[in-house]
């Protein structure tokens, strides 16, 4: 797949055996789900293409990467310069899964893959019989609007003015994305930050 069609219960599926996989092989890498996968995960409707996996260690992609060697593998770990990030490509149930290092400094908590903000600020949900560390909507929001994606931060916008959100985070988010003002006014007018 991995054409932004993906359903709730194809990314749940894929995560779950993604999840039993690593069950099997006795690994329990530290990882969050982020990407519009977890934002799907969180309730927010949005085109999906994949399931993206964060690791802290390029030696947990490795695990993945030994737990998954049952499903194919369309792209062997490896370091990509251009994005400084050790990176591998599964499909899972018919779902491309990501699993990547990203390996950057940065003193902000307010970027999705980035430093330590997928680590402080994430949210667990029901996955099946698992329970899921996924990155918080405020850090996918600001990815998005970098991105300039509105058919994904429209609904990110909905689904924050909804529910609520965090507003300092948000805030540190579109600064260190360097979200340019008309975005950062949209997103004022909509949520009321």
């Amino acid at each position: 797949m991995g054409t932004g069609n993906l359903r709730l219960v194809d990314v749940a599926s894929a995560l779950e055996a993604t999840l039993a996989a690593l069950g099997v092989a006795g690994v329990e890498p530290v990882y969050r789900v982020g990407g519009t996968g977890a934002a799907l995960l969180q309730g927010v409707r949005l085109p999906v293409g994949d399931v993206d996996l964060l690791v802290a260690r390029r030696e947990d992609v490795d695990a993945f990467d030994a737990a998954l060697s049952a499903f194919p593998c369309l792209y062997a770990p490896a370091y990509l310069p251009e994005s400084a990030q050790y990176f591998a490509r599964y499909e899972v149930d018919g779902v491309h899964v990501e699993v990547s290092t990203v390996e950057q400094e940065t003193d902000s908590d307010g970027l999705e893959c980035v430093g330590r903000g997928p680590w402080e600020h994430y949210v667990v949900v029901r996955c099946g019989p698992y329970r899921v560390p996924v990155v918080r909507l405020e850090l996918r929001l600001a990815t998005e609007l970098l991105r300039d994606r509105p058919d994904r931060y429209e609904p990110l916008l909905d689904h924050l003015a909804a529910r609520g959100f965090d507003a300092a985070l948000l805030d540190r988010a579109l600064t260190a994305r360097g979200i340019p003002p008309g975005r950062r006014r949209l997103v004022e007018g909509r949520l009321g930050s």
